[in-house]
């Protein structure tokens, strides 16, 4: 049943409830009306008293000199007890009644004869007059009381009684007309009332009614029916996907072979996949929410299979709601990259395969709010990444794509950018564009950013003219390292008490990861100048996909490969090999890999078979107060060694030892 349906209904229950109360209320006034209606009046009730006194004065006076008049008149009936009719009385001889408060006896005297009680006495009955009496209740001859006369300050005066102006026929003829009047009308309202509540009646069995198959079924294709069914199921799900154990008993000692996880460092949470959205598909970004750390955002290419769905795809997961996404957003082309406004909750960015940037709102439906148009204005190649920068009050959203262009974007108006960037390196051979694959920006940096690229080369890049060097790319400085696409690039997080801003990590399909320092802005190169590494992670089997610093531990790092493991180093533990190294899902390439941003236990994960696996990497997350000299020294052996090997200029020694 609809919302106006239900309404409707309720408005009719309202208004019988009205009515049935209207009809009470009228007859509790009538009623009340009735019982305070004056009754007969003082004058009136004195003529009564005159009346019986007069008619019992005159039946005293018939038998002065004889008996009592017996009860009943058939022969042979003795007479009834005089105390049940007059008990405590005496007859005087002159016929009067008086009480007898001062006689112990209960005798009735009358002149010389006495008659006991209790006594049968045969006589014989004369016939006599029997006057008509009439029933009257009233204390007869009732001595007056002295009368107590009390004084007070309210009453001071007596109270006379008015006449009560007579009434005429006329006057009653009228007033028995017009309550007759009021009568008739009382019972046409009640039979008014009454029918109104039947057909009210009526009126709600027809709403309630049984409905039809066709009905039913125009019921459930609602959309306001289905938008509430996948609300409620929502909450249904995320309270019964709540892990906690409500009936545990904490009485009994735990067992002894424990929990199956034990003596693992990373713990596998959930793994998010509904058959819907994934068939067939492969994550190819991943995000964690600002605001809500329980919200984890995925984007999906296309499903070559299922030519009636949408291209591209971006799912926002709920770890509290396993089975299904929270919000499933569309696009028609496959989704590159993605990303949570870090400014605006609600909002959600997208990079497509075609050059699109598409902004969705979780507040609307599953069809983007604002996307920017196919023109030479923005990007008409794929865009591999993208990345928020700036404060609350301004900020842009910078976009980069595989022919070189970096643009600028207010949040919103994406009509045209506000600014456009082209990276063109002169060294190329065929030609100028530089293919950017992944982009970054180190921390409290809006304007300088470093891109790798296809051809395995990492550049830095200016958005604006600045003091020693100009917009775009830098020509000179190039950090040389990788031999195939650089697929991952992050630069080290402002945290703790030493700033390690300036170190950034990259993977490449070379089977390789590699530390890097950033030149120093201050002394741009005048010429060409090949950057290496200052150290490189040769440890993995297959194409590292992605690596990202940790948020909180200044040490730590995850990495992700084709082979489907996922690696944690601590490089002061161990540079050689990963403290942790897992095996993720079936096997399959993992493409993506993200922390969230709350304090860094979990990992999440985005794989080639569609699924977003999310990690807790327990106490490894926790940070001790020395590891910032601990990595300070690990650094300067990384630079030692790469010195003595003759790999590192001098610009890379430099160490900032604290802000």
């Amino acid at each position: 049943m609809s919302d106006k349906r239900r309404a409707e209904i309720e408005a009719k229950r309202a208004k019988l409830a009205e009515l049935r109360k209207a009809r009470a209320d009228r007859q509790r006034a009538e009623t009340e009306r009735r019982q305070a209606e004056p009754g007969p009046s003082n004058g009136a009730r004195r003529d009564v008293d005159d009346l019986v006194n007069q008619l019992v004065g005159s039946r005293s006076g018939l038998d002065t000199g004889g008996d009592l008049t017996p009860s009943s008149s058939l022969p042979n009936t003795p007479p009834r007890p005089s105390t049940n009719l007059l008990h405590g009385l005496t007859l005087s001889p002159s016929g009067r009644v008086s009480r007898q408060s001062d006689v112990g006896s209960d005798k009735v005297s009358m002149g010389t004869t006495m008659v006991g009680m209790m006594e049968h006495v045969d006589r014989v009955l004369t016939p006599r007059f029997i006057p008509d009496l009439i029933d009257v209740e009233q204390e007869l001859f009732e001595l007056p009381q002295r009368e107590r006369v009390i004084y007070n300050k309210e009453v001071q005066t007596t109270a006379i009684e008015t006449e009560t102006p007579q009434i005429s026929e006329n006057e009653i003829r009228q007033q028995i007309m017009r309550e007759r009047e009021l009568e008739a009308e009382r019972i046409a309202q009640d039979k008014e009332l009454e029918e109104e509540s039947v057909q009210l009646e009526k009126e709600i069995e027809e709403e309630i009614r049984e409905l039809t198959e066709e009905e039913r079924s125009h019921i459930l294709s609602a959309p306001e029916f289905l938008d509430f069914v996948e609300q409620s199921s929502k909450i249904v799900q995320r309270a019964l996907n709540d892990g906690y154990d409500y009936i545990r008993d904490y009485t009994i000692g735990t067992e002894a072979n424990g929990d199956d996880s034990e003596g693992k460092r990373v713990k596998r949470i959930c793994a998010f996949y509904d058959e819907r959205y994934g068939k067939n598909r492969s994550i190819t970004d991943i995000d964690w929410s600002p605001k809500y750390p329980e919200l984890s955002v995925a984007s999906y290419n296309k499903n070559p299979a299922a030519l009636n769905e949408p291209d591209g795809i971006v799912a926002v997961w709920n770890l509290h709601l396993l089975d299904r996404p929270e919000f499933v957003f569309h696009s028609q082309s496959d989704v590159l990259s993605v990303t949570f406004s870090p400014f605006h909750s609600n909002l959600v960015f997208g990079g497509t395969y075609s050059g699109q940037i598409l902004l969705w709102d979780t507040r609307s439906k599953h069809l983007p709010v604002l996307k920017t148009p196919l023109s030479a204005a923005g990007h008409t190649h794929p865009v591999y990444a993208m990345q928020m920068v700036g404060t609350q009050n301004a900020h842009n959203l910078i976009t980069s794509s595989t022919d070189g262009t970096v643009c600028s974007w207010l949040v919103d108006m994406l009509a045209q950018p506000q600014e456009t960037l082209e990276l063109i390196h002169a060294g190329h051979n065929k030609t100028g564009e530089v293919a950017i694959t992944t982009l970054d920006f180190p921390d409290n940096e809006t304007t300088t950013f470093w891109v790798g690229t296809e051809e395995g080369n990492v550049y830095q890049a200016n958005r604006y003219d600045r003091a020693g060097a100009k917009a775009g790319l830098n020509q000179y400085d190039i950090y040389k390292g990788h031999a195939g696409p650089v697929m991952g690039l992050h630069f080290h997080p402002l945290v703790g008490p030493v700033d390690f801003s300036d170190l950034f990590l990259t993977a490449s399909v070379d089977w390789t990861v590699k530390l890097w320092r950033a030149k120093s802005l201050a002394k741009p190169s005048t010429a060409a100048h090949a950057i290496s590494p200052i150290y490189s992670f040769d440890e993995a089997d297959d194409y590292v996909y992605d690596v990202k610093w940790h948020p909180a531990h200044p040490a730590l790092f995850g990495t992700v490969d084709g082979s489907g493991r996922f690696d944690v180093w601590n490089l002061n533990t161990d540079t050689e090999v990963p403290i942790v190294s897992t095996n993720v899902g079936s096997g399959r390439a993992i493409n993506k890999l993200q922390w969230d941003r709350k304090d860094g236990r979990r990992a999440a994960l985005g794989g080639s078979d569609g699924k977003l696996y999310v990690y807790d990497i327990g106490d490894m997350a926790l940070p001790r107060e020395s590891e910032w000299t601990d990595l300070q020294k690990t650094v300067a052996g990384f630079i030692g060694g790469a010195q003595a090997n003759g790999v590192v200029d001098g610009d890379a020694t430099r160490i900032v030892a604290g802000r």
